[in-house]
């Protein structure tokens, strides 16, 4: 089984590597899909947001089936949903059709995820463990930059259905791959199960993930706009993001007491609260759904300004961002080295600290005139620090986790990581969007000479269609002014943006101090 088990871990990584390319694909596809299909910035947000809510609100419970039935099974299972949305999304004819086909991905991609960490951590023992986690931990990060340079060169030179047209063949190669190479492990043998707190939990999980992520358009308090909610107009002055939030917290409170009331009975639960009573799995996931606000929050608003305010095609974009990927895999040679020699919780600091001073790089060098090369190398330091970070985080929160509980340990752990990327990006988007509209009102105030009609009409056609607009007012002799204003908003936007993921980084550097070395 040597051998045989280090060939499974790469059909394993493949499989993540799928769930997380697709997860930023269609961030550079965007603009490609809303010309194609002619939707709108609704439905747009909806095709890259269903994936991430589905995804978050199932993790939990997807990590503890999979202990219960098999982790293999469940793998290659949620392999096989994936490869067939990934079929109807190519396919889709409609914005809704898509938005329907990410909702199925996003099952698939929360069947593969928690189970891919409990398959490493039933498989892999002492060092082996660690390099293990290591090469999981820089699939993560090097894919997050891949997939927009993957999806950037499918857009460009075929179209935007092979985004997720190229699932189809990978998915097939893991499939295959695991069923040869992974060994089938389960957790301990139990009667009956927690379907109340499945139920709850996904219902608490999915209202709060909807909630940061609508909060920006609906508002966080008082209506903005015209508020839809599946087909339901909202109609009340007083925002549905409230209500969302409070279900969600409610649902939390059953869900706890549920748990706590069948642990008693020692009866089978969906999540082991005594899992909470382990320091280095408690602190860690702590610091990691910290982390993860400002850690890919930068992969939402980096490609919007490099393709609308510098101009570059999907695949340039993805192009630059490739330096992020290359500094990810570099570090994953590294991290495993450093980890044995000096610890794990000091390569988590190391990474976070890294990520904090390429995100501050890049916040720094943006502008309208930025030139690409300027932005490699906070590109490449912001990616060694994933890649060190997020592998020896994962191993931290798994290490004294008994084998039998990976699942629905991993499933907790992934969930919060979800939780604090949901989080960061609603947080990101707030203030990319709202700076950006505030800023070019101002702006469009003093510069432009268009009636002020006409102004408000630019401003908020270029915070509805993220930017997209902005190409256009510059090639306009007639809205050129317009046009520069905007790019310049934006690019001041983005700073602001940076510089709440970096806030975010050096919360869950501080956060890290939780961490003591016994965790090792």
């Amino acid at each position: 089984m040597g051998k045989k088990k280090w060939i499974g871990l790469f059909f394993i990584s493949l499989g993540v590597a799928m769930i997380i390319v697709d997860a930023t694909i269609v961030n550079v596809a965007i603009p490609s899909i809303i010309h194609d299909l002619g939707i709108s910035s609704s439905q747009a947000q909806w095709i890259q947001e269903t994936y991430t809510l589905v995804f978050a609100s199932t993790l939990l419970v997807f990590g503890r089936l999979a202990d219960r039935f098999g982790r293999r099974t469940m793998f290659s299972i949620g392999a096989a949903i994936f490869m067939i949305s990934s079929i109807l999304a190519a396919v889709a004819s409609s914005g809704d059709l898509l938005i329907a086909a990410r909702l199925i991905q996003g099952l698939g991609g929360a069947m593969m995820l928690p189970t891919s960490l409990s398959l490493l951590n039933s498989t892999f023992f002492g060092k082996e463990r660690g390099i293990a986690f290591a090469i999981w931990g820089s699939t993560i990060g090097g894919t997050a930059a891949l997939g927009p340079l993957l999806g950037g060169w499918l857009t460009t030179d075929f179209t935007w259905r092979w985004a997720f047209g190229i699932n189809i063949p990978i998915g097939i190669m893991v499939i295959i791959g695991v069923a040869l190479c992974v060994k089938e492990s389960k957790g301990e043998n139990e009667k009956g199960a927690d379907y109340l707190g499945a139920l709850i939990s996904i219902i608490g999980m999915g209202a709060i993930v909807f909630g940061l992520i609508e909060g920006r358009n609906d508002g966080w308090w008082k209506t903005l706009g015209k508020p839809s909610l599946f087909g339901f107009n909202w109609s009340s002055g007083f925002s549905p993001i409230p209500i969302s939030f409070l279900i969600g917290i409610v649902a939390f409170i059953f869900f706890t007491k549920i748990e706590l009331k069948r642990n008693l009975q020692n009866r089978s639960v969906l999540l082991d609260l005594n899992l909470l009573r382990i320091t280095s799995f408690r602190n860690a996931n702590i610091a990691a759904a910290i982390v993860s606000l400002g850690e890919f929050g930068l992969i939402f608003s980096l490609p919007l300004w490099l393709q609308n305010v510098l101009g570059y095609s999907a695949f340039g974009t993805g192009l630059i961002l490739l330096a992020l990927a290359v500094g990810s895999f570099f570090a994953s040679g590294a991290g495993g080295a450093l980890g044995a020699k000096r610890g794990p919780i000091f390569v988590v600091r190391a990474g976070i600290f890294l990520e904090l001073i390429g995100v501050l790089g890049i916040g720094i060098v943006i502008s309208p005139t930025t030139k690409a090369w300027v932005l490699i190398i906070p590109l490449f330091i912001y990616g060694m620090g994933v890649g060190l970070a997020t592998a020896q985080l994962t191993g931290v929160v798994l290490a004294d986790v008994p084998v039998e509980q990976s699942g629905q340990a991993s499933g907790m752990a992934s969930t919060m990581r979800q939780l604090g990327s949901a989080l960061g990006i609603a947080i990101l988007g707030t203030v990319l969007f709202g700076t950006l509209g505030s800023g070019l009102n101002g702006k469009l105030e003093l510069q432009s000479q268009l009636p002020k009609v006409a102004q408000e009409k630019i401003s908020q056609g270029v915070v509805s269609t993220a930017g997209a607009l902005i190409p256009q007012l510059r090639n306009n002799p007639a809205t050129a002014a317009e046009g520069k204003a905007a790019a310049e908003s934006f690019s001041s936007s983005s700073k602001w943006a940076a510089g709440v993921a970096s806030l975010f980084l050096l919360l869950g550097l501080l956060a890290t101090r939780r961490l003591k070395e016994k965790a090792r």
